[in-house]
């Protein structure tokens, strides 16, 4: 890794003068990356628990302090472990330095991490501005606003997201599946709506695509408790079932934070 550092920064350095010492010119986008790749590399060895992940980001910083994602992979460690106020002062670098990149990841965190809905809508709405129709972590802004929205309880600003989220995931291509959480959303949005022909409709839709899902189980229980369907008791039944056994919702960081409306074991054995 050494040998490849010196390779890349005599690559990289440019003469500031005839006698004096040279410098990286970190307005240089090949700079950047190439310093980036191989600063990654290493600090990939580490793996972010290790002390020297957050050596391996300042030292890259120290050299050019306006490459973004070195704010960010220094943030990571902080945002696990749950020191929101120094993760967000490193992704607010971030998102300084490269908005296009990293408002949307930025937003992403104010939703499912601090549930700071205002910030996440605000960073969604300038996201969608400056890269229209995208996704960050798996899913399209769209579904982040109705998450958003359903946790203040702008119900029917939450189901515009998700039926705009899904209508997104379609234009994709007729192939493309439907992420099984964004029909869990819109089902649960509709059941607090009270409209249970189409909560039951999604709910079942989403169990098509993923059985074993225990929200999606416990929600359509629900459902059919509130209209005296007796089915409701075997969906309590499976959602305990597939949560002891382990399933989820297959989010990436629900190990770290829990997801808007998921659901524990306390909850499903009340029922």
């Amino acid at each position: 890794m050494g040998k490849l550092l010196i390779l890349f920064l005599s690559i990289l350095l440019i003469p500031t003068s005839s006698r004096s010492q040279q410098k990286i010119d970190c307005s240089s986008k090949f700079a950047q990356d190439s310093l980036l790749e191989v600063y990654s590399a290493k600090a990939w060895k580490f793996g972010y628990n290790h002390p020297d992940w957050e050596a391996n980001w300042d030292s890259l910083i120290s050299i050019c302090p306006n490459i973004a994602d070195a704010y960010q992979e220094k943030a990571i460690p902080y945002l696990k472990s749950g020191d929101y106020a120094k993760a967000f002062e490193l992704e607010d670098k971030a998102v300084e330095l490269d908005p296009k990149r990293w408002i949307a990841y930025r937003g992403f965190l104010h939703c499912i991490f601090t549930k700071n809905c205002e910030k996440a809508l605000t960073d969604f709405q300038l996201a969608e501005q400056l890269v229209p129709n995208a996704s960050v972590m798996d899913h399209t802004y769209s579904f982040f606003c109705g998450l958003a929205y359903l946790e203040t309880g702008a119900l029917e600003e939450a189901e515009k997201m998700f039926l705009k989220d899904i209508e997104q995931q379609k234009s994709r291509g007729k192939d493309n599946d439907i992420h099984f959480n964004s029909l869990l959303y819109l089902g649960i949005v509709q059941f607090e709506k009270r409209d249970y022909i189409e909560a039951e409709r999604n709910l079942k839709e989403c169990l098509i695509y993923y059985s074993q899902l225990p929200e999606a189980n416990y929600f359509l229980g629900q459902l059919f408790k509130a209209i005296g369907n007796p089915d409701s008791d075997l969906h309590f039944k499976f959602a305990k079932q597939y949560f002891n056994q382990g399933y989820s919702m297959n989010e990436d960081n629900e190990v770290y934070v829990n997801y808007l409306r998921q659901i524990s074991l306390v909850e499903i054995e009340r029922q």
